[in-house]
């Protein structure tokens, strides 16, 4: 073997590790104005939250969800340089845009609910338990609840907020009732996990119920001494006619 035959050109090589090093460089180039708007418009137009993967698709970014995650984090740090009052938040496994909570009371002066969509507490409390308590059982909720369920449950599925999750390995196979993303949308959360801990429930209706005593007036000392003197009277004419006492069984077979 001669020199010349030992000697290994590295030359040609050259340009493929150019042409890798180019890629990847397009790959981590930073999202253009075009790029943020257009993922600002979508996520302004969607009623529904979207996947990093459905955004960059619709929006054709070449980074793929990784760029979308991005492109979210570069809108919510201008939004927040610009004092407005939305952000791009995670919800139900992907993103929406929604205004901040302190604006939650004006903008409930504005917005009226329409009726067709409002529950009712019936309602409310069998959701709270097929929320806490899923997968479960028709009958379950019943038992917690005191009261046939039925009814409920087939007007939460018409709503979307409660689905079938499966069947319960027992005779009959009855059903088991869960919530469903459509629940995590209408109530702001990412995940189950967000649900509010039972503590935090309690202290929140201790502070409902200090709030309704503080507001309740007190009653006028006239009124007060009314009522006192016409109860009296009414004891009185009871006494008298021998019909204030509660009917015994001795008096109900006479």
């Amino acid at each position: 073997m001669t020199d010349t035959e030992a000697t290994v050109p590295t030359e040609p090589d050259a340009p493929a590790d150019d042409a890798e090093a180019a890629g990847g460089n397009a790959e981590a180039a930073p999202l253009d104005a075009t790029d943020l708007a257009t993922v600002e418009a979508i996520l302004f137009t969607t009623d529904a939250a979207l996947s990093p993967a459905k955004i960059a698709e619709v929006a054709d970014l070449p980074g793929g969800r990784k760029a979308a995650r991005e492109a979210i984090d570069s809108l919510n740090e201008r939004y927040a340089r610009m004092g407005c009052s939305f952000r791009i938040e995670a919800q139900a496994g992907g993103y929406r845009m929604l205004t901040l909570p302190q604006y939650n009371d004006v903008l409930s002066r504005l917005l009226k609910v329409r009726s067709a969509n409002k529950l009712s507490q019936s309602a409310l409390e069998t959701l709270a338990i097929v929320a806490y308590r899923q997968p479960i059982l028709r009958a379950d909720v019943e038992a917690i609840r005191g009261v046939a369920s039925g009814e409920m449950l087939r007007s939460l599925m018409e709503k979307s907020l409660v689905k079938i999750v499966g069947r319960a390995e027992e005779i009959g196979r009855p059903m088991l009732y869960g919530t469903t993303t459509r629940f995590l949308e209408a109530f702001g959360l990412a995940s189950l996990k967000d649900l509010p801990k039972a503590d935090e429930l309690a202290l929140g209706a201790e502070a409902v119920q200090r709030r309704k005593t503080t507001e309740e007036p007190a009653a006028a000392p006239s009124d007060a001494a009314e009522a006192a003197e016409g109860s009296e009277q009414s004891d009185g004419t009871d006494a008298a006619d021998g019909s204030g006492g509660p009917e015994t069984d001795s008096d109900a077979t006479s």
